[in-house]
């Protein structure tokens, strides 16, 4: 027996089998594993590899997972069906949970990520090997052990695993000394009890039906796993894999009846069990706050749902989102975000019942699920609870943070019949609260189904950027007093499939909420510079091209290398470009935006404020910005409508402009008495519907062009 025990030992009598669809990878492995002595086989692909499996016999197969043709998942699933036994290291680039966990599911020993640590590798192959050479050793222990008690005797107690004989009630009648290692208990004090009694109390009903099982007189292997009590309990249950072998009675016995006693292993799966405790976890929580993410959010609905439905009671659904979570993101930095969110969840978490479900849908999102309330006043005392409990400051690394919520609540049955429209329909009410001030609930009501259009039109909007919907239209600038068109704004607008042509007010708020804006602003300016400069090769006309820019594309920390490269890849020269950025941009005051305008100034671009008068104005950073031009809003213009009635904002405006040296550009202009009104006050350049409306690059100057040679004839006669 020692001589077998040392040919376990040896290194070169284990046979390995390598499969993997690298042949790099496959060399590398063969030659780590052959520098230690292994005997190593390489298979490429699966399919050979199961064709070598059913040809020869091996210890050890190391296997990739994601092969073509046969995977590994299909090799596992083949070598259980024809009981191949041969151990399994799964070693694979594919570390989604749902890929590890199918994997120790079909019986891999264990499971590493490539790439690989070589010393890890060895490592696991080595435990590996010596855990099959004891499962071999199991299985000469069940020839030998009726021929030699000195062979049991020697391979028992050097077992890692406890080794026990059970008599015909279950209790102990042997066991090996590996059980103080592990429980702390000796040998003796075992004797005579009960298995059932070291199981903790609530595994004990299926413990006895195991053992009811296992003593049947037939010849088959039983395993369970089970929690057994240690003599001196830990902070942490101990699981235990037990096997147990029907054991038949001598000769004689069997005229009496057939007398059968057991004997097993119980071997230590603790670190397993944690391990796949913790793969579960991860699939079903949020790892940042540990709450329950989105999936375990929607099965906990389902379920309540089919209760409510069964019982006939309501429930309540909370879309619970953060204000101005993204400012204090942004200028606080992450990790004080993430601690945030970590606060949130606590004050959210104490606001709510035991069998509530409080989840992290995803960013700044909360879901709440009330599985049972008595009516819609209910879920909004919890609603009021939670503003209350979130508007009270935060104090994280010596900042105090006040934040508020934005709560949507939609009621089973009366906001929807299912999952995906009751969290639907309390996003809508969330969204509602956002447009209506922030910072408070909104219970869903039918009229809010008009606000679907908004997250259809979001959706939509990924589409019709892919697909190219977006065109781009041009307003003409045109010198008042002598009639040349000096400019042209590039305006986008979108050809939907099904809504026809829908204007920028239908759709750039939502994309500055998705944040596709940035995406949107890039392809306008690029196509637009591409366009303007193709017409100014072809007429020879020194064009200026204005472009509006978002506040979230200026405040990106690339805007102004992408902005000069887009120039320089469409040859458009950078001092003909005007970009228009709006008032309320500047007010925050942000270095990094003051830094970017004067980049772009010092490189030639022109600077606009696009609507001015209409936001927060300041005279402050007018002064210490380079700003160029100053657009006056629409709105001014309209109410120009005598030279007495509603000038005084639009004087004003223009007189502090020609003080500070600034050119101005007159939106909205559509009559000739406004032309001639604004042309005595000092305006030098007209936009609006008097010159046409926003069309094609060539048809824009060309309409205007004819508006100023027929005012040219009108003034002649």
């Amino acid at each position: 027996m020692i001589g077998m025990a040392e040919e376990l030992a040896h290194e070169a009598d284990v046979r390995i089998l390598l499969s993997d669809d690298d042949p790099r990878l496959l060399q590398s492995l063969r030659d780590l594993l052959k520098m230690h002595d292994y005997q190593v086989d390489v298979a490429l692909g699966g399919g050979k590899a199961l064709q070598m499996l059913q040809q020869g016999q091996y210890d050890l197969l190391l296997l990739d997972l994601s092969m073509p043709e046969v995977d590994g998942h299909e090799v596992m699933r083949v070598m259980n069906e024809k009981e191949i036994a041969t151990m399994t290291i799964v070693i694979s680039g594919n570390t989604s949970i749902d890929g590890i966990a199918t994997a120790l599911r079909a019986g891999a020993y264990d499971y590493l990520k490539k790439p690989y640590m070589p010393e890890e590798l060895l490592a696991t192959v080595n435990n590996a090997v010596r855990r099959k050479r004891l499962e071999d050793s199991h299985k000469v222990i069940q020839v030998r052990l009726n021929r030699s008690e000195r062979l049991h005797r020697l391979i028992v107690n050097h077992s890692p695993d406890i080794v026990y004989i059970l008599d015909q009630r279950g209790c102990f009648s042997f066991l090996n000394a590996t059980v103080t290692k592990l429980l702390g208990y000796s040998p003796e004090d075992l004797l005579g009890i009960s298995l059932l009694d070291i199981m903790e109390e609530d595994q004990q009903e299926k413990g006895r039906y195991f053992l009811e099982q296992a003593r049947q007189p037939y010849d088959e292997v039983r395993s369970l796993e089970v929690a057994l009590r240690p003599k001196v309990p830990g902070r942490s249950r101990r699981y235990f894999e037990l096997i147990i072998w029907p054991m038949q009675e001598d000769d004689h016995l069997l005229q009496d009846g057939n007398q059968y006693r057991t004997y097993g292993t119980a071997r230590d799966i603790t670190e397993r069990m944690e391990a796949e405790a913790f793969i579960s976890f991860q699939a079903y929580h949020d790892l940042l706050t540990r709450l329950p993410n989105r999936a375990l959010f929607k099965d906990r609905l389902g379920i309540a749902l089919t209760q409510a439905a069964r019982e006939g009671h309501q429930l309540a659904v909370m879309f619970i989102d953060l204000d101005r979570f993204k400012v204090i993101n942004d200028s606080l930095g992450h990790t004080i975000g993430d601690r945030l969110l970590q606060a949130v969840s606590q004050r959210l978490q104490a606001c709510v019942r035991k069998g509530d479900t409080l989840s992290r849908f995803g960013g700044d999102e909360f879901t709440l699920l009330l599985p049972e309330v008595r009516d819609w006043e209910s879920a909004t005392q919890v609603a009021d609870k939670i503003l209350a409990s979130i508007r009270a400051p935060f104090r994280l690394d010596g900042h105090e943070i006040f934040i508020g919520a934005s709560i949507g609540i939609a009621m089973f049955p009366a906001a929807g019949a299912n999952m995906d429209a009751l969290i639907k329909n309390a996003d809508i009410a969330m969204y509602r609260v956002k447009n209506t001030g922030r910072d408070g609930f909104q219970l869903f009501t039918p009229d809010m189904a008009g606000s679907t259009r908004r997250l259809q039109l979001e959706q939509e909007m990924h589409r019709g950027l892919a697909h190219q919907e977006f065109d781009v239209v041009y307003q003409a600038q045109v010198h008042a007093a002598r009639g040349e068109v000096v400019g042209v704004e590039a305006l986008v607008r979108w050809n939907h499939p099904t809504l026809g042509r829908l204007e920028p007010s239908e759709f750039i708020s939502i994309a500055e909420e998705s944040r596709l804006i940035v995406e949107l602003d890039r392809s306008t300016l690029r196509r637009a510079a591409r366009e303007v400069s193709r017409y100014r090769q072809r007429s020879g006309q020194d064009l200026r091209l204005s472009v509006n820019m978002s506040p979230i594309m200026v405040t990106r920390e690339d805007f102004v290398q992408t902005l000069l490269e887009t120039l320089e890849q469409e040859s458009f020269p950078p001092q003909s470009l005007e970009i228009e950025i709006t008032e309320n941009l500047l007010l925050s005051d942000r270095q990094d935006v003051i830094d970017k305008l004067h980049k772009l100034s010092e490189a030639g671009i022109r600077i606009a404020i696009d609507d001015f008068g209409t936001g927060y104005s300041s005279l402050s950073y007018l002064q210490k910005l380079p700003i160029n031009t100053l657009k006056i809003d629409r709105s001014f213009t309209q109410r120009l409508k005598s030279c007495e009635e509603g000038s005084c904002i639009v004087n004003a405006i223009i007189a502090m402009a020609l003080g500070l040296k600034m050119d101005i550009v007159v939106e909205g202009v559509e009559t000739e008495s406004q032309l001639e009104y604004l042309k005595t006050l000092g305006c030098t350049v007209m936009q609006g519907f008097l010159y046409g409306e926003p069309d094609t690059l060539e048809a824009a100057c060309h309409r205007a062009q004819d508006v100023r040679d027929w005012a040219a004839s009108v003034s002649g006669l």
